[in-house]
């Protein structure tokens, strides 16, 4: 096999064969996933939510009754309380309908119950891929993850990642992203 002048069989000239680093990164990204759930331990998260806010609401009826002597507020305590206890009840499941999955080109997103949401999220369109953490997810070692679009309404939030997980993926999205964008 003849050489080209000045090359060895085991160098490349420049800019041949050389990926650059957003090429690397996003070469090195697993797509295709499968529906990816997000972690069990989220359903606590939920539920804490939803205590506090059920204790707010009720405690601000109980007030409201013995305060102004209102007989409706104690009512409106109760329905409070037994329609929050049933949406404890669902959390379970509402959470094992929250799931994600990297396909080649874009970010499937997809949740609930019995009005479901399914959101395609282009990897070029990515512009911000943010990690939030609140006190209860913090001390659980969960985070949400949040990519934002130009265009508000596919704005996506994935909750319920374990931090490593979440770390790695904003990562990788970022990198995709970055290759996407630079053939735009």
């Amino acid at each position: 096999m003849p050489e080209s002048p000045g090359l060895h069989h085991d160098e490349t000239a420049p800019g041949e064969g050389v990926p650059d680093e957003s090429a690397r990164a996003a070469a090195s990204v697993t797509v295709d996933t499968g529906w990816q759930r997000v972690s069990p331990k989220y359903v606590l998260v939920e539920v804490i939510g939803s205590i506090i806010g059920m204790v707010v609401f009720v405690g601000a009826a109980l007030v409201a009754h013995f305060l102004w002597q209102w007989e409706w507020a104690l009512w409106v305590a109760g329905a409070i309380a037994v329609l929050s206890l049933l949406g404890i009840a669902f959390e379970p499941r509402r959470v094992r309908s929250i799931q994600y999955r990297l396909r080649a080109d874009d970010l499937l997103f997809r949740r609930g119950i019995m009005f479901q949401r399914q959101v395609a999220v282009p990897y070029g369109r990515m512009q911000l891929v943010d990690i939030t953490r609140g006190p209860v997810a913090r001390a659980l070692g969960l985070a949400d993850l949040k990519f934002v679009t130009a265009a508000a309404a596919t704005a996506v939030t994935v909750p319920g990642l374990p931090m490593e997980e979440a770390d790695r993926l904003r990562d990788e999205l970022v990198a995709l992203a970055e290759s996407r964008r630079a053939g735009l």
